[in-house]
């Protein structure tokens, strides 16, 4: 049997053993911004879960701009170092190609770790200003951030560019920017959370200045044998939001910024703001975004079976697939989709006699 989904792809030169990608999943386990224990763990779990590639998790450009007191960062040389043991270590141990997503969370930065409550840190719990195109809290009850100066603009575009240097160092395979669920670049983006009358507010164009600004800046230091792209937002899901049309737009725009792929997401610019919860509900706009925009194309939101993933690649709607819960749920999703395929999947040595040609449980795998 043939399966699309487990076929190589080359982005950049990078080349991938399959389509399947896990997604960045945000840990909150962070040390001031630097990896820890718990990262080695989880991340080496990923490495040898049979994927092409693991994306790290939404790693802050700035102290400030992290969601959480938990959360990644590479923002200082202890960064650096703690995440450069981390990788190292997984590509020791791992089979997959690893990737980073650098981010900045804008309004939504200073809250607490979901498990605390997810809502913005109260007094007592060390919060700190936040920054955001325009002065509008993320949700009742939120802070208020404060409106993003020219000078705010640029020392955040120069920290992205200082992250994915880092990046680029510890050798990361993919370096892509987090344009999406309502931090701070989908916040320049959205019509609802940006009011401003400057260059950087109004029309489309405007709105895009500040993700093309930061896109071209970084595309200047991260080499064009490493994968570079962004995780985008294909609809707010509001009337008076981002619509698929927007998303086509603003990855044509990433194109022509040097960006070699797009990863389709959705949702969470406001916090009382749902996304649908049809199976794959962003795979129309990816199919869109791939099909207009002409760059390859990866795409997220609740694919969980492997009949739906490999019809994802095989029609055509997109070029990868991410998942993120349901790899947490099943690490060995990938070996298991490969078996029901027929296929045969890198494993390290240490867990080959697990292959179903070694092993017949395989076979009886409820």
């Amino acid at each position: 049997m043939t399966s699309a989904l487990f076929t190589p792809i080359e982005i950049a030169g990078v080349e991938f053993a399959n389509r399947l990608v896990i997604a960045p999943m945000c840990q909150y386990s962070a040390d001031d911004g630097s990896a820890t224990d718990w990262h080695m763990s989880h991340l080496g779990m990923l490495a040898n879960s049979g994927v092409g590639l693991v994306v790290v998790e939404a790693t802050h450009v700035e102290r400030h701009g992290r969601i959480t007191h938990g959360c990644t960062g590479l923002y200082s040389d202890h960064n650096e170092a703690a995440m450069a043991r981390v990788i190292d270590h997984c590509r020791r141990i791992g089979t997959a190609k690893f990737g980073i997503q650098i981010a900045h969370a804008g309004r939504k930065a200073s809250s607490q770790r979901p498990w605390e409550g997810g809502g913005p840190l109260p007094a007592g719990s060390d919060p700190w200003p936040t920054v955001a195109p325009s002065a509008i809290p993320f949700g009742a009850n939120w802070h208020t951030p404060r409106e993003a100066t020219l000078d705010d603009i640029a020392r955040v575009r120069e920290a992205f560019v200082n992250s994915a240097r880092r990046a680029v160092r510890i050798g990361f395979d993919a370096v892509e920017l987090h344009y999406a669920h309502g931090y701070l670049a989908h916040s320049f983006l959205s019509p609802v959370s940006n009011k401003r009358t400057d260059q950087y507010g109004g029309s489309l164009e405007n709105r895009m200045r500040f993700l093309r600004e930061t896109a071209q800046a970084v595309r200047a230091v991260v080499p064009k044998s490493v994968a570079y792209g962004a995780r985008i937002t294909g609809s707010d899901w509001r009337d008076d939001g981002l619509t698929p049309d927007d998303a086509v737009a603003l990855s044509k725009a990433l194109k022509a910024d040097g960006m070699d792929y797009i990863d389709v997401s959705s949702g969470g610019i406001t916090a009382d703001t749902r996304n649908p919860t049809g199976p794959g509900y962003n795979v129309p706009i990816a199919e869109r975004i791939k099909r207009e925009a002409g760059i390859v194309t990866r795409v997220v939101g609740l694919i969980v079976a492997p009949d739906q993933a490999e019809a994802v690649v095989a029609e055509g709607k997109a070029d990868q697939v991410a998942m993120a819960r349901a790899v947490l749920d099943d690490p060995r999703w990938a070996w298991h989709a490969a078996h029901k395929f027929g296929v045969e999947i890198a494993r390290a040595v240490q867990y080959q006699r697990a292959a179903p040609k070694l092993w017949p449980g395989a076979a009886m795998r409820a």
